[in-house]
């Protein structure tokens, strides 16, 4: 499975108007190359593990229909979305994306990482990024990963 952005190249920086500094807007998001048959659902975390008090969520959204290979460009911060998907409240403590912002001076490396899973998720168990790492569990049919940068 490829997850890529038409924003930024895998391992390059992310663009400034998808960050704290700029409009905090979720980058456009495209993949392809998931299990057809056995595919229920998606799952996206976007995580910051350079973050000083330690991993910094970002992004927590499942239940991404199967039908889905696409994600526009400033998703609304709901936690329930049109077409199904929930997301669950980052480590700014709010519902959807939150940008890159990281202490001035410090280069970080952004993590998205997208499963194709093989049922949907119920809402009700999932509140943390740990809820969903047990609720995938035996669920994951396979994951990939599109990192960025960014630097204040």
């Amino acid at each position: 499975m490829k997850l890529s952005s038409p924003a930024f190249q895998d391992g390059a920086p992310i663009p400034i108007r998808h960050t704290c500094k700029g409009e905090n807007l979720s980058p456009q998001l495209d993949w392809s190359g998931a299990p057809a048959a056995e595919t229920q659902s998606f799952a996206l975390l976007v995580t910051d593990p350079d973050a000083p008090g330690g991993t910094f969520l970002h992004w927590l959204l499942f239940n991404i229909p199967a039908t889905c290979k696409r994600l526009d460009a400033g998703i609304p911060n709901n936690f329930k979305l049109a077409n199904g998907a929930v997301q669950c409240l980052n480590s700014f403590g709010k519902p959807g994306y939150g940008g890159p912002c990281p202490p001035p001076g410090e280069n970080h490396r952004y993590f998205f990482e997208l499963l194709a899973l093989n049922a949907r998720l119920d809402p009700r168990e999932i509140a943390r990024p740990a809820d969903l790492l047990c609720a995938v569990e035996n669920k994951v049919l396979i994951r990939t990963i599109l990192m960025g940068t960014f630097k204040r």
